[in-house]
């Protein structure tokens, strides 16, 4: 399976603890690339807790096909594990794994209640990891004489790409991430600045993350 344009995933390991009715629910996140990096992933965080009395995960991964598994480890089948899988999906998130793990308090919750808690857990720990947003972006080489240097620099500063630093030859040369689609913008610009003696080079496509709120 191709990986999309875009996608979103988690930024990262977060961790985030709940108390519901006496009961400690501990929920584990993380971005991985593989499958094997979620099972192992989970497995690492079972032994950590291997005194809780669950450890239920899901995940979703892409790669090279979407992979979507969830376990309820000992709770009732679809009280844990799918509860925290459709968390995820409702985020539409990728390359996640999420284990919450449970100590239980003295008091049961009930199917619903469980069902419940674990999504509440869910997506308190995903709120605590953030989200990335991945955008597949485009590398192009400016090149442009000196006297236009402080004017496309001004114009950079003013847009919300990754460039790097520039390169200083007999001209002077920027490299500049822009998404697949906006390569125009930055052409118009920079034709405009040089009148039309800059020359933009395409690069390398990849996908880069961009920050983006929790919905």
């Amino acid at each position: 399976m191709k990986r999309p344009s875009a996608y979103s995933t988690v930024k990262g390991y977060g961790e985030k603890e709940i108390l519901i009715k006496k009961s400690r629910f501990i929920t584990y996140v993380d971005r991985v690339e593989t499958e094997e990096e979620a099972t192992s992933f989970i497995r690492k965080i079972s032994r950590q807790n291997w005194d809780a009395t669950h450890n239920c995960h899901a995940y979703v991964v892409l790669d090279g096909s979407m992979v979507q598994k969830s376990s309820d480890d000992g709770e009732p089948a679809g009280t844990a594990g799918r509860p925290i899988l459709e968390v995820i999906n409702q985020r539409e998130l990728v390359n996640t794994a999420v284990v919450v793990t449970r100590y239980f308090g003295g008091i049961k919750l009930g199917a619903g209640g469980l069902v419940r808690a674990y999504s509440q857990s869910a997506a308190a720990g995903l709120d605590e990891a953030g989200i990335l947003h991945w955008t597949l972006h485009r590398a192009l080489k400016i090149t442009v004489d000196y006297p236009a240097m402080g004017k496309v620099e001004h114009e950079l500063r003013l847009t919300d790409y990754d460039w790097e630093p520039p390169v200083f030859t007999d001209r002077v040369q920027w490299t500049v991430w822009v998404p697949v689609g906006d390569e125009s913008a930055i052409r118009q610009m920079v034709a405009e600045i040089t009148g039309g003696r800059g020359e933009i080079e395409p690069g390398r496509t990849e996908h880069r993350p961009r920050l983006r709120s929790t919905p």
